[in-house]
This record gives C-alpha cells, structure tokens and sequence, in this order.
C-alpha cells in the first residue's frame, strides 16, 4: 500500500492486488490515517462494480463522521449506480478540490 501525504490529505493506492486485500490493509492503516482527508486511488483495479465500491461505505461513513473527507477515484463506475453517502470522482484534481470545498464548508459550519 503506498501512501502519499500532502498536507492534510492523503492519497492511498496499490498496485497488483485484489480488492478484498486492498480493503484489509486499508482497515489496518486506517488508524494511522483517521486523521487526515483520505483520497483512494482506485485506478489500479481494472475491473470495478458498484458492488466493490459499497465495500468502503463502512470507513467512509465512519471518516465523515468524524468531520474528515473520504473520497474514492476511478472512472470506472456508473455514478448513478452509487449510493449518495459514498464520493467518488474521476481524478485526483477532482478529489482535491472536492476537498478544498468541503473544508471550507466545515469551516464555516455548514
């Protein structure tokens, strides 16, 4: 698992692994992460369903509770097939700037 900090946000991706193995070494990490903005790269996984993105609802919903951004990138999903409670984007500039957004969102309260 690679992770790239910048700032408050970090970026999380792997190459060459399956999803259910991504997932676990993500929940191990995530107390090393809880405090940042998470963005996860999904990029790598050639395949991906809606199925495999609700896999993440849990530490999304988690993460956002405690007031911090949780965002997935991929492409490769029909966004109308998500659930609102999860974001995903389609690049990482995207991700960045959602987050930008929300923070100021979270600093003026709303």
């Amino acid at each position: 698992m690679i992770f790239d900090k910048d700032g408050t946000t970090t970026i999380v991706f792997q190459e060459k692994t399956s999803l259910s193995t991504f997932m676990e070494n993500l929940q191990k990490a995530y107390p090393k992460l809880k405090h940042d903005n998470i963005v996860v790269n999904l990029f790598s996984f050639s395949k991906l369903t809606a199925g495999d993105i609700l896999e993440f609802l849990q530490i999304s919903n988690t993460h956002k509770k405690a007031n911090k951004s949780f965002i997935l990138v991929t492409n490769k999903v029909s966004y109308e097939e998500i659930p609102d409670e999860i974001t995903v984007v389609p690049t990482i500039q995207e991700a960045k700037d959602l987050i930008e957004m929300e923070e100021i969102e979270r600093d003026l309260g709303i």
